[in-house]
Formats: structure tokens, sequence, C-alpha cells
């Protein structure tokens, strides 16, 4: 027996909108863990990405065994090992400290892959060119290299950005109220998951497009600022 389809049993308007402020009082934890777990990940994984091209084993294995990890184990396991592990050691980090460390040291690995990848498609011409004017590795890397390749690396670590902005509502199994721990209060307190979590993603949504658009801007200054070069 066939039953017409009721849009209202699938996403109620009128509970959603009643419960919007409350769920986007967990947007600014969401925005903090993405935004410091970023800068993490871009520190550590330019640092990364100079040891794993090293001439030196001693920097290039242990960097390489830190990406094969980083990349080959879930984000969720590791978020566990530092805030219900650690503290068997005697470790122990808040909920928020645990979920920006994890997305810092894992997007690290991506990053530093992306990092290579932009620095040696630099040609090798414009490290003689520089050693030629008298300039020292880290002068070189800095004002001649880098410019060039965060222009090439600028869309795939946009990519990263917006999967950690996405990968913060794993927070939530570690009690970090970012938006989706928010949502599934409301979702266990109103008996409906599906319109929350509908709303939910409904906020990701246009997160990851002003995100696109910070992409598109920094393209245009970077190529800009290349080309003047």
């Amino acid at each position: 027996m066939s039953e017409t389809f009721n849009f209202g049993r699938l996403f109620d308007p009128g509970l959603a909108w009643e419960n919007l402020p409350f769920v986007l009082s967990g947007l600014p934890m969401t925005l903090i863990v993405s935004i410091v777990g970023m800068v993490i990940g871009l520190v550590l994984g330019l640092f990364l990405a100079l040891a794993r091209s090293s001439k030196s084993w001693v920097l290039r294995w242990p960097s390489r065994l830190y990406i094969s990890f980083m990349r080959g184990t879930p984000i969720l396991v590791f978020l566990f090992i530092l805030y219900f592990g650690l503290p068997v050691v005697g470790v122990e980090f808040s909920a928020f400290t645990a979920a920006a460390l994890g997305f810092g040291l894992n997007s690290a690995a991506y990053i530093a892959e992306i990092n290579r990848a932009s620095l040696n498609s630099i040609d090798q011409g414009q490290w003689e060119s520089a050693k030629a004017l008298n300039l020292g590795y880290w002068s070189t890397l800095r004002k001649v290299i880098l410019p060039q390749a965060t222009r090439i690396a600028i869309p795939p670590l946009t990519n990263v950005f917006m999967d950690i902005v996405k990968a913060t509502s794993l927070a939530a199994v570690i009690t970090v109220p970012e938006l989706f721990q928010k949502t599934q209060i409301v979702a266990g307190r109103t008996f409906d998951a599906m319109t929350m979590y509908i709303l939910v993603a409904l906020i990701y949504w246009p997160i990851c497009i002003l995100i696109g658009m910070l992409q598109d801007y920094l393209e245009k200054r970077y190529s800009k600022f290349v080309s003047e070069k």
C-alpha cells in the first residue's frame, strides 16, 4: 500500500528555526578549532615538507614515518588517543586542546605532501639564480620559492581546511561543544534527528562556500604577486 510522501516528517522548518540559535552557539567553537588546527597544520606541514625533501636521512625518514602514520590512521582514533588514552600515562588535555592538536597534527601530514609537491614544482633554476645573488637558503625560500609555491598550493590547502571544518563534527565525541554536538543535544531532546541533521548540514554548506570564496581571493592575489616578480 503506497503512502503520500510527507515532507513534514523529513524536515520540520518550525523546529529548525526554533533551535537554530542554540545550534549556532556551537559555530564559534567549530571555527576556532578549525582555524587553530589549520595553523598548526600549516606550520608543522612546512617543516615536514622540508625535512621530507632533505638529503639527510636523519630528517627524511622520521618525517616520512610521521606522514605515513597520520595518513594511515583515522582522525577519530587519534582524537581518542589524545583525549582518553594519554591520561593513562599522566598527560591530560582539555577537549578543545585535544581537538585542535588532533586536527592540526593530522592535517600536517597532508599539508606536508601538498607543500612538498608545490616546492618541487618550482624550477631548480630559481634556486641557482638566488644562489648567484648570494641569497642564503632561508632567504631564497622565503623571498623567491615560497611565494610561487603558495600559489600552486592554495587550492589543495583550501580543500584541507574544508575537510577540517567538516571533520570538527567528530570532536563531538570528546565533548567539544561545537556545531554537531549542539545538534545532537537538540536531536535527543526533540526526537527529530532528521530535521536537526539537515539543519546542521545546511549550516556547514555556506561555511564551505565562504572558504571557497577565500580561495578565489588568495589565488588572484598570489597570481598577481608572482606576475609582478
